[in-house]
């Protein structure tokens, strides 16, 4: 391709609203532009690494037995109503209604239209198992999209289903799909990890994220020090082994803490220690009240909460809910003399606390000395809280460290999630009627280029791998109006095209200083540099990562890049 004839307006400045380097170094090289918050179109050189991105991702899919289809992405409500996520998803599900006042989604996700599809037409255990995908774009109203390609409004997915007849099945289906992605996010030169993860709105229950590591990720990632031990911070488990303290058999006594609503606040004011105390978080779950407890020093972990309680949606109690229920702010809510309608779990630590500081249900009074059974009960102890960094890693091998990443993919055993509220059976072996047994496979396609732009870059702009590249080598002519130069530049961008190298030609009419900072700001594996040396038949080549240069002769360029690339492709 030739640079004058395609489109890539690249900006010298950084934009004012970009604040990571996927997102500035993506706009700048004109491989991005924005219409509105959290909505983007590809000019020709995203395009052209979404193609090798979805290209990668169809070969990885086809090997692992996957069948590629299309799917619509106007759906009709009544599928979300089966499926009982119409009311439960949330305001990030785009809704509207057509002409005849009838509702619709625009697709965040396809597990309603393809539990549908295959409903009405697979009827007997013989048909499966089927695995189906499809790369389609997908929309979800992000209440503050930012980050550019890595939280929008819509966004390129591939999202994969499989059905099957027994658990096995699926056993093997994760397993292959689970192999998938990892070969994919390998081949995109990606540093990455697979942790354990909650499946959120999706639901189901074994799943993993593939995160990519970056200071930048909103995700937060607990792993070993000394084992391959990885999960998302929200289902890291905790070693619930903890020593146990003696209480003092002193009284429950109330104190005045007159303006004391935090942890830190209430523990300096009585000089004890954080750990003294005892954390009460009223949550509504499922439209219960539960009291969740868990000791000073430590967070409530509002997903385990919910996998607790088996509870479809779990949410703090609103400060109005708190008042009504328990007779107190938030800051002085605690689990003695509660109402009978309320619910009381524990974390594990809790179990272990000795003289105990607990809130009074009364604004600015606590309790002190209380212990466990004796002045407040617990209905369930659980694992409930955050994992901290320190903490002895669940698998028995080292000590938890945190790191930061971005999620890409997301693997799910949905089981029958879907299935039985949508009534999709098959008849098994025996002649019964069962539910389908459902996975879920999903890889952020516009995503996983934008974590690749974040960790492939430099000072002077991208530095893409070499199978992820919109171009193989970027040709820069230094002086369009120097005979040679532009023969030469003719010449060796034909022989390489002819060689089946994908090639840019800078044939622009700019000068050297413009096409040498466009050439390192696009990032194409390697520049070739036709100069003054051109007359005697010297072409310059230059490894944009590397910055390895070399002085070549025309004549043999094709074996020098032949060896260039061979190492490229090692690395």
């Amino acid at each position: 391709m030739k640079q004058s004839q395609t489109l890539i307006p690249t900006l010298r400045e950084v934009p004012a609203d970009a604040d990571i380097k996927s997102h500035q170094l993506l706009l700048r090289a004109g491989f991005i532009r924005q219409n509105a918050s959290g909505i983007y179109s590809f000019l020709p050189l995203g395009k052209k690494v979404l193609q090798k991105v979805e290209s990668i991702v169809r070969e990885e899919m086809d090997a692992a037995g996957a069948v590629e289809m299309l799917m619509p992405s106007l759906q009709p409500a009544e599928l979300w109503e089966e499926s009982g996520r119409w009311s439960t998803y949330g305001p990030e599900l785009m809704r509207m209604k057509d002409r005849h006042n009838r509702e619709f989604a625009l697709g965040a996700t396809h597990e309603e239209v393809i539990t549908s599809l295959l409903r009405d037409e697979v009827k007997s255990y013989k048909r499966l198992p089927l695995t189906l995908y499809q790369i389609q774009s997908k929309f979800r109203d992000e209440k503050r999209p930012r980050f550019g390609l890595l939280r929008g409004r819509e966004f390129l997915m591939k999202d994969a289903y499989s059905f099957h007849s027994n658990q096995e099945s699926l056993d093997e289906s994760y397993e292959r799909m689970y192999q998938a992605y990892s070969n994919i996010f390998r081949r995109c030169g990606l540093n990455f990890r697979a942790v354990l993860a909650d499946s959120g709105a999706i639901g189901g229950k074994d799943n993993h994220e593939f995160m990519v590591l970056s200071e930048i990720g909103e995700d937060t990632i607990a792993f070993s020090d000394s084992s391959d031990y990885a999960a998302n911070l929200e289902m890291a488990a905790v070693v619930t082994t903890y020593t146990e303290k003696e209480h003092s058999g002193k009284e429950i006594k109330r104190i005045e803490t007159p303006d004391q609503k935090t942890i830190a606040e209430v523990s300096a004011y009585l000089e004890i220690e954080a750990e003294d105390t005892v954390k009460s978080m009223l949550f509504i779950a499922d439209e219960n009240p539960v009291l969740v407890l868990v000791r000073g020093d430590h967070e409530v972990n509002d997903v385990k909460v919910k996998h607790a309680m088996d509870a479809r949606i779990v949410e703090l109690a609103s400060p109005e809910q708190t008042q009504s229920l328990l007779s107190a702010g938030a800051g002085s809510i605690g689990p003695a003399q509660l109402p009978d309608d309320i619910t009381v779990i524990a974390d594990h630590a809790v179990k272990a606390m000795g003289d105990i500081v607990i809130g009074a249900n009364e604004e600015g009074a606590h309790y002190v000395n209380a212990k466990l059974e004796r002045d407040f009960s617990v209905s369930k102890f659980a694992d409930l809280r955050f994992i901290l960094e320190g903490d002895p890693s669940p698998d028995g091998t080292g000590t938890i460290q945190f790191a930061k990443g971005i999620e890409v993919g997301h693997v799910f055993k949905l089981g029958t999630t879907y299935s039985e509220p949508m009534n999709a059976t098959i008849l098994d072996e025996n002649g019964r009627s069962k539910p389908f047994i459902m996975g879920c496979y999903g890889i952020g396609v516009s995503r996983t280029l934008a974590a690749i732009a974040e960790q492939f870059n430099d000072e002077n702009g991208l530095t893409w791998p070499v199978n992820i590249a919109p171009y193989d080598l970027h040709i820069l002519p230094l002086n369009m109006k120097d005979e040679v130069q532009s023969t030469t530049a003719e010449e060796l961008y034909k022989l390489l095209k002819d060689y089946r190298y994908q090639v840019l030609l800078d044939d622009r009419k700019e000068r050297a200083g413009v096409k040498f900072a466009d050439s390192d700001l696009i990032g194409m594996p390697v520049r070739i540099t036709v100069g003054k040396r051109a007359s005697e038949g010297i072409v310059e080549v230059k490894i944009r990562k590397s910055g390895e240069s070399y002085e070549v002769q025309k004549e043999e360029l094709t074996d020098k890049l032949q060896d260039i690339f061979r190492q490229l492709s090692n690395i």
